[in-house]
């Protein structure tokens, strides 16, 4: 044991040297054991997430970035309340990437008096636990929850079906798609344009967003194809490769993620197809190794942050989650996961209770006041419960190459920075007529 922990210790230290900081900052970091221990009550957290089938790997890392920011407000004491300090305990509940199973598990965490629900990886599965939560809270106001969205892309979640009781860290679909749009507008060599995306709510909006910014943006543009695939289901995706290359695109747009993603780009290396690909996560888990030397310029991605964001602060930040997870299949950190746990031990501190509608009150129209907030403001738009942040389009590259730092998952392959959105400029409108307990 003791062994372990020094060799952690070491890799640790050596992470940090190499971002210009002492082991001291770590000490007081995340990492560190805390002298202000939390004593009370634990404050539960379910995570309702695929953590097994087709997109295990996904929850898997959902977890880690989550349990990585709960490690980093219990180190300092947890949550502060007038009854004393309580640490937040994450309870991890398989939903098997089901709609009907996450149903059952927020079931299972209200039977358990769960207050606080967290889910992300599918926009289908997040609207039907919107209505859910809505439905449980009207007919059980003593034993109400609310929902912290990390992942779940929908617009409609923060516009015509927006709720008080749900509230989302990432930008939404149009957003990252205006954002994609910005750089595709400046890239006079893209004329054709074919779009794949996955078939549930999500891949349409990405599609209907990619038409309208196209439309707006570079009507010169034509879109040679529009296809939907069945989500998590298509283990070879060489026929949809064929179809864009028989189309003649000279760029894709892609909302796909998880395994869709990794299985489309592992085919499309595999046949050689020369083409860009415009993507939501084509930085995203596996991706980057998958696509290998045939991404080196040509695909392009749009993230909240990303490692190579560049500045000591983001550095550290960076560095410490590495010292948490020192193995290369675990190096896909997510920013806005432990910014949404510290935000949220934020609002309770600031309400002084962990009940949900005192929490969800505090945090409408808050500003993140902690450490990441130095390297990446953000707040929450009171009039949606829409997160405000900066948004980064990224092309892959080497490792080494300028401006790719940090490659991903020691694929030997990163990211650059070519587009940086600070958070005035990702704001989008919105249609939400909430309606407020």
């Amino acid at each position: 044991m003791k062994a372990g922990i020094n060799a952690r210790w070491t890799r640790a230290t050596a992470l940090l040297a190499a971002t210009g900081l002492s082991v001291a900052l770590m000490a007081a970091g995340a990492y560190a054991a805390s002298a202000q221990a939390p004593a009370a009550q634990p404050i539960q957290l379910a995570l309702i997430e695929g953590m097994s089938g087709p997109f295990a790997d996904a929850g898997a890392a959902v977890e880690r970035n989550l349990r990585f920011g709960v490690e980093r407000v219990n180190s300092r004491g947890g949550v502060t309340l007038p009854d004393g300090r309580h640490p937040l305990e994450l309870v991890v509940l398989d939903s098997k990437g089901s709609t009907e199973a996450a149903l059952m598990q927020l079931r299972a965490a209200a039977d358990r008096h769960i207050g606080f629900v967290l889910q992300g990886n599918s926009s289908a599965v997040a609207a039907a636990l919107v209505a859910a939560i809505d439905r449980q809270n009207a007919r059980e106001p003593d034993n109400r929850e609310l929902f912290l969205n990390y992942s779940a892309d929908d617009p409609a979640l923060t516009n015509a079906n927006c709720s008080f009781w749900h509230f989302r860290f990432d930008a939404h679909a149009g957003m990252r798609m205006d954002a994609l749009a910005d750089v595709i507008a400046a890239d006079k060599s893209v004329k054709k344009v074919y779009l794949l995306n996955q078939d549930y709510s999500f891949g349409h909006d990405v599609s209907a967003l990619a038409r309208a910014a196209l439309a707006k943006q570079r009507p010169d543009i034509a879109v040679v194809g529009d296809e939907f695939h069945p989500i998590g289901r298509v283990k070879d995706f060489a026929p949809y490769v064929a179809k864009i290359r028989a189309a003649g695109a000279d760029a894709v747009i892609t909302g796909n993620w998880g395994s869709d993603l990794t299985l489309l780009v592992k085919a499309a290396r595999e046949q050689g197809l020369d083409t860009r690909f415009y993507t939501f996560y084509g930085n995203s888990l596996g991706a980057p190794a998958a696509l290998g030397e045939a991404g080196v310029k040509r695909v392009i991605a749009v993230a909240d942050w990303h490692p190579n964001a560049g500045g000591t602060a983001s550095d550290a930040w960076y560095a410490a989650f590495r010292a948490r997870y020192p193995a290369a299949q675990d190096d896909y950190p997510v920013l806005r996961m432990s910014m949404l746990v510290e935000m949220l031990a934020q609002a309770m501190t600031k309400a002084g209770s962990a009940q949900p509608e005192a929490v969800a009150r505090a945090l409408e129209g808050m500003r993140f006041t902690g450490d990441e907030g130095s390297f990446h403001p953000m707040w929450m738009r009171a009039d949606d419960h829409q997160v405000i942040q900066p948004l980064y389009v990224m092309q892959m590259d080497k490792q080494g190459a300028p401006g790719v730092r940090y490659d991903n998952e020691g694929s030997g392959y990163g990211f650059r920075t070519v587009l940086a959105l600070p958070a005035e400029r990702t704001v989008p409108a919105t249609v939400c007529k909430m309606k407020r307990p």
